[in-house]
């Protein structure tokens, strides 16, 4: 018993250099990779819209919106948590499907601008945010997101709690009912899948986790057993659960270790798909219009998150493995571009999407798949993975996520600027200030302004 008040000491008392050094470089690395998704989703429309409320709303002049543009602490984390998870480009935590570094980011950023923080302030806050995040999940794992709920709304409320709370200095009691009155608040139904309802998931999480830690420094009071209370969150919203899961091995076992971060803008289990049909391509080489069939063999998983068969809108691309599959051949890649209106409408691709058939298979981890190449003239080739790109055991490079934020910002500023925050990003866990990283991403520092023209290294 007690998980809730355990996972608040650790987040309170968790020592940032305690915390492994590889640890703390993966932090660093999702922060590249979080600025880089959030800026390069700042005109979707869900985005607009949000930030458009949030405008109306007010709220005062507390922290930066990443697209430019300040409001309330609340505002900004909510529509910066938006921002990061609506392409469906941002971290997966392999064991839940957690989407953890949104809603915990987007809190601890608002938190540390107004604190002043450090770069090693906000990489703890971080580390330890998605550490209570992904084992509040797992202690529900997989009933909680078999019942339908979404992980990363529901759990990463808790976690971005847990982070804003260690960056305004709340002790072991009060980051207890924060994260507790957190639990309170977190929601996020699978059903949303496909609209810009999921991304709104990530962004209440984050304002609602801020929120939480605000009240708690101001010495609101909550439940002490807000997570494993008999009728606290666990027990509320899983048919099973086991405690044990969250606080086994707390501050020994690294969560963030077993994050992914995503090479492919859509449901991550989809990437072992795609990543063999892309292979497929490479080696068959013939043109889309003689494709007979694809056959993919998946986890369960894939068509009960992915199953659409016809998508209308690039936000339902997202969750068709068969438009996924499609594109990846066609395109050679799946990134935010090929999940556009347009894309998921051209007639080349609808007509790869229907010769498309995926069949499952509880052989197959959900990172993992196989899939058969059948041309028009019988000929036939296959490929297996066993590990999707971008998760642990196939790990992006330090390079690769670079180049990913590049890609990502490359319509929104010029290389030098890009560069200056790359390399920031890299070397916040050693030092620097949060206030003046986010006048870089967020353009309220002149491109002229020191660290411009730098060059980035790959960590």
């Amino acid at each position: 018993m007690h998980e809730t008040a355990t996972l608040a000491r650790f987040a309170a008392e968790q020592a940032f250099t305690a915390i492994p050094a590889d640890v703390r470089h993966l932090s660093a690395r999702l922060l590249l990779d979080y600025i880089g998704i959030s800026l390069g989703a700042w005109d979707e429309p869900a985005v607009q819209i949000a930030r458009a409320v949030a405008q109306d709303l007010g709220g005062g002049d507390q922290a930066s919106f990443l697209g430019g543009g300040r409001s309330s602490l609340v505002n900004a984390a909510t529509v910066n948590g938006i921002a990061s998870h609506v392409l469906d480009f941002d971290d997966s935590h392999d064991p839940t499907i957690l989407h953890g570094t949104g809603p915990v980011m987007s809190a601890a950023l608002a938190a540390a601008e107004l604190v002043g923080a450090t770069g090693p302030d906000l990489i703890a806050a971080h580390v330890v945010g998605f550490e209570v995040a992904a084992r509040v999940a797992l202690a529900v794992h997989p009933e909680h997101y078999d019942r339908g709920f979404h992980v990363t709304g529901t759990a990463g409320t808790m976690g971005a709690a847990a982070a804003a709370g260690r960056l305004l200095g709340l002790d072991a009691e009060r980051l207890l009912h924060a994260i507790s009155a957190a639990a309170a608040q977190a929601a996020g139904l699978r059903e949303m899948f496909g609209s810009m309802t999921k991304s709104l998931h990530a962004g209440k999480a984050a304002g609602n986790g801020l929120y939480s830690a605000l009240l708690a420094q101001r010495g609101w009071m909550s439940a002490e057993e807000g997570l494993e209370g008999r009728r606290g969150y666990w027990s509320t919203l899983s048919d099973r659960m086991d405690p044990e899961r969250a606080v086994a091995e707390l501050g020994q076992r690294w969560e963030l270790r077993q994050d992914g971060l995503k090479p492919y803008s859509c449901g991550v289990v989809s990437h072992p798909t795609i990543d063999a049909v892309r292979q497929l391509r490479e080696r068959a080489g013939i043109p889309a219009a003689e494709i007979a069939e694809i056959r993919a063999d998946v986890h369960p998983y894939v068509l009960e998150l992915m199953g659409k068969r016809e998508p209308t809108v690039g936000l339902e691309g997202k969750f068709s493995i068969y438009h996924c599959a499609a594109v990846g051949y066609i395109e050679g890649t799946a990134r935010a571009r090929q999940f556009s209106d347009e894309i998921v409408r051209r007639e080349d691709v609808v007509a790869l999407r229907r010769k498309v058939v995926a069949t499952t298979t509880e052989e197959l981890p959900v990172s993992g798949a196989r899939v058969q190449l059948v041309a028009m003239d019988g000929r036939t080739w296959e490929e297996s993975v066993a590990a999707a790109t971008g998760t642990p055991g196939n790990p992006m490079s330090d390079q690769e996520v670079l180049d990913k934020f590049l890609d990502l910002v490359g319509d929104r500023m010029d290389p030098h600027r890009a560069r200056a925050i790359a390399d920031q990003a890299f070397a916040m866990e050693n030092g620097g200030d949060v206030r003046q990283f986010m006048g870089l991403a967020t353009g309220a520092v002149g491109r002229g302004s020191a660290g411009a023209g730098a060059k980035a290294t790959a960590g």
